[in-house]
């Protein structure tokens, strides 16, 4: 791979990029989400019409197509977005209410001090070259950038290769917390809480500019 096409890290989403970014959100986690927004074709619209791209970075290829993304969630805002009054209006009251309680039980809210890292993606044909390392690196920038003092993230029992990805840059479990109720229709029976202090050398790393508005 030459230089040209090494992946770049890049602070948001670029403008324009939007469905490519929930398709790879969703190929991620639509196990996960399809309960609450599927089915795919109309969770993906949903994702991409609500995306906040100042709440991400991105992985760019040489011809500047996203081929990874870590969404954040920090200050009120993360990069996916959309209110109970979207939900509402998007599926209907009848379908969008356990639609909503749903999305509840997979809510998270920083504490003070606190980043939280809101999933990690990278395409198919790119996995294996480093762009979820490249992407945590920015993700932990970011949070040093804003003061923050920790990370968290929140990885389920049947993902172990990205659980070992997270230890390998510092991150160690806090807390299990125990979803049996959910396997049948998320996927997952358990999901382990991970911290990482922010240091003083994560702010060493130097992008693009963050990207204004949503």
């Amino acid at each position: 791979m030459s230089d040209s096409d090494t992946p770049r890290p890049h602070r948001g989403v670029p403008e324009g990029a939007e469905r490519q970014v929930a398709a790879l959100y969703w190929e991620a986690f639509g196990r996960k989400l399809g309960g609450a927004l599927g089915p795919p074709a109309k969770g993906r619209a949903f994702l991409a019409a609500h995306l906040h791209r100042d709440r991400g970075v991105t992985a760019l290829d040489g011809a500047g197509r996203v081929v990874g993304v870590a969404g954040y969630q920090l200050a009120g805002r993360a990069l996916m977005g959309g209110s109970a009054r979207d939900v509402l209006s998007a599926y209907g009251p009848l379908r969008g209410v356990p639609r909503l309680a749903l999305l509840a039980l997979l809510a998270r809210r920083p504490a003070e001090g606190e980043l939280v890292m809101d999933g990690i993606c990278v395409a198919a044909a790119h996995r294996g070259a480093g762009i979820g390392s490249l992407l945590l690196r920015e993700i932990a920038a970011v949070a040093a950038e804003n003061d923050c003092s920790r990370i968290r993230l929140d990885v389920v029992d049947v993902n172990p290769r990205a659980q070992a990805l997270y230890e390998r840059h510092g991150y160690r479990v806090t807390h299990t917390q125990q979803t049996p109720f959910l396997r049948s229709l998320m996927g997952f029976g358990a999901a382990d809480t991970m911290h990482r202090p922010v240091t003083p050398d994560d702010r060493g790393t130097a992008v693009a500019r963050p990207l204004a508005g949503r």
